[in-house]
C-alpha cells in the first residue's frame, strides 16, 4: 500500500498531465505554483445538484480573479467524454477552464468523494497543498431537501482563509450531491 501511495505522489508532483481539455490535450490545473491559489470544481453533466452551483462557481470566479484565484471546472466521470462536457458547459454557460478526470487523479488528490465538491490549493513550498475540500455551502440538506440559498459559504470562507494565509476552517458538513463513478478497473 505504501509502494503504492509513493508511486501515486510521485506522480502527480512528476508534471504528468493529470488531466485532459476537451480537445484532448493534457493538462494539469495543479501544475503551476503561480497565483494565489487554485480551486477545483468537480462537476456531472448528469447531476442536478451540481448544475445548480454552476452560478455560484461563476460568481466566486468573478469575485477572486483580480487576486489570482484559477478556477477549473473538472468533470470525473467516465460517461462525461469531451463532446458530452462541451455540450454541457455550452447549455450551462461555463467559460472556465474545463478538464476530464479521465485517470481521476484529481479526485485522489483532492480527497473528494462527489459532485459537487470543491477542493482549494495553495502555494507552498514550489508545490500546491490542499487546504480544503468539501461542500460548497448549506444550501442541500439531503439530497431532494434545500434552502432556497446557503447560510453558509463554506467555499468562499476557505478561499479567504487561504488568501489570507490564515487557517482554513473545515467544511460545516459533508458535500451533498452525486457519487463521482469509479473506473472500471
Amino acid at each position: 500500500m505504501r509502494a503504492l501511495a509513493a508511486g501515486l505522489a510521485l506522480l502527480l508532483s512528476s508534471g504528468v498531465q493529470s488531466a485532459v481539455d476537451l480537445s484532448g490535450h493534457g493538462v494539469d490545473p495543479l501544475g503551476s505554483t503561480d497565483g494565489g491559489a487554485v480551486v477545483l470544481f468537480f462537476v456531472a453533466t448528469d447531476c442536478s445538484v451540481s448544475n445548480r452551483y454552476v452560478p455560484e462557481i461563476q460568481r466566486l470566479q468573478a469575485e477572486f480573479a483580480a487576486e489570482g484565484v484559477r478556477f477549473w471546472f473538472i468533470y470525473p466521470n467516465p460517461e462525461d467524454t469531451s463532446t458530452v462536457v462541451g455540450a454541457h458547459d455550452a447549455q450551462f454557460a461555463i467559460y472556465s477552464s474545463t478538464a476530464l478526470d479521465t485517470s481521476q487523479l484529481l479526485v485522489r488528490r483532492a480527497h473528494v468523494v462527489a459532485t459537487p465538491e470543491a477542493a482549494v490549493f495553495v502555494p507552498e513550498g514550489g508545490s500546491l497543498r490542499e487546504v480544503y475540500h468539501g461542500r460548497i455551502d448549506d444550501r442541500y440538506l439531503s439530497f431532494g431537501r434545500e434552502r432556497p440559498h446557503g447560510m453558509h459559504h463554506d467555499l468562499e470562507v476557505a478561499i479567504r482563509a487561504a488568501l489570507a494565509h490564515q487557517p482554513v476552517p473545515p467544511p460545516g458538513g459533508d458535500p451533498v450531491g452525486c457519487a463521482i463513478m469509479p473506473l472500471q478497473k
